[in-house]
């Protein structure tokens, strides 16, 4: 397994380590529902660094990487950010991804399973003046997520973080290093993500810890970062994306702009568009409290039609909650909803998405 520069760090301090998308990482330090209400309550610290992050630089950059992505990477202004998916022929996804658009570069963020999935996609593919290059390993990642997130990081940059609103990036120092500071984040939250040399990265988690403990900030584990993110409504690869699904009926339309560059996939998708994706991802709460996990059955009117994609116990909401693929033509049924657990079927509400999430309400 591949290792973050805080791996040492993470197993001194109690984090229970696992296997995830080829890395050994902390799924928890003091427990999932604990580190979770430490983010919504408050202000937690995240190691990202098994997240990929590639580099694209040359004139040609934003055309280039304009074939792979479903968003319109030239329309970017310098300083934002995007979220995208990779889309193959067929207009199903590859990986879904976030794209920072730098005064020299590119940054394209993607998920640790996917990442080399993504290069052999992309590398033999790419045209043009542009060079890719993959910086996972020699730049560390951590993510600074919670209303308090800014009280935290403000009094440590040189950077006015008022002015790097959400999806807005900057380059400037924490506690004199040089950082890239994306107003993003995987949880619903307030916060903010760091890049920046990995030989720097257990020296500045130790201050950022130190420097944020009047706030109560706390490491926190992919557990967390679960149920955080499916309480915000977004998707996780491997759950709700997959080489078998296309972004339409993930519920992406926003980041799919068919009238801009001609990405792998776009007449596909032009197709699904048109005549309507088969089915449609919603959001459900199981008043009876009993959690369905990914593959459970979902019913409507006694007949099985979809399955869950992820579930948990809200801890924010104090409320069981689950995304599931339904067939379009029942996705505007309003009762009759079930889920088939362990044998046993158990009333299903639907609800809006996201359950929950700060950024979204403003």
């Amino acid at each position: 397994m591949q290792r973050t520069a805080l791996n040492a760090w993470h197993r001194a301090h109690g984090g229970r380590m696992v296997e995830f998308g080829g890395w050994e990482m902390p799924v928890q330090y003091e427990g999932i529902v604990a580190e979770h209400k430490v983010v919504r309550e408050g202000v937690g610290l995240f190691d990202l660094q098994h997240m990929g992050r590639l580099r694209l630089t040359g004139p040609d950059r934003a055309r280039a990487l304009d074939r792979f992505l479903t968003n319109d990477v030239p329309a970017t202004p310098v300083g934002r950010a995007r979220y995208a998916v990779i889309t193959d022929e067929q207009g199903k996804a590859i990986d879904d991804a976030i794209y920072y658009v730098l005064p020299e570069a590119i940054l394209l963020v993607v998920n640790a399973s996917n990442r080399e999935a993504v290069l052999e996609w992309i590398r033999p593919r790419l045209a043009g003046d542009v060079e890719l290059q993959d910086e996972t390993h020699r730049w560390a990642m951590i993510a600074v997520q919670g209303p308090k997130a800014p009280e935290v990081l403000q009094p440590l940059t040189d950077l006015d973080l008022t002015k790097v609103k959400y999806y807005c990036s900057a380059g400037g120092l924490v506690l004199g290093e040089p950082c890239f500071v994306g107003r993003t984040g995987y949880t619903g939250e307030i916060g903010y993500e760091l890049v920046f040399d990995a030989a720097r990265a257990e020296w500045l988690w130790e201050k950022l810890l130190a420097h944020g403990a009047a706030h109560g900030i706390r490491p926190i584990g992919l557990g967390a970062r679960d149920t955080l993110r499916l309480e915000a409504g977004m998707a996780l690869y491997g759950h709700e994306l997959d080489r078998e699904t296309d972004p339409l009926e993930a519920g992406l339309d926003f980041a799919v702009k068919l009238g801009a560059g001609d990405f792998y996939g776009r007449d596909a998708l032009r197709a699904v568009r048109e005549r309507g994706p088969a089915r449609k991802l919603l959001g459900f709460e199981v008043p009876d409290g009993r959690i369905p996990r990914q593959g459970a059955t979902v019913l409507a009117g006694g007949a099985p039609v979809g399955k869950v994609t992820s579930g948990t116990k809200s801890p924010t909401l104090g409320k069981v909650i689950c995304l599931a693929y339904v067939p379009r033509g029942e996705a505007e049924r309003t009762d009759g909803w079930e889920v088939e657990v362990s044998g046993k079927r158990y009333a299903l509400r639907p609800t809006a998405v996201p359950f929950f999430s700060r950024t979204r309400s403003g």
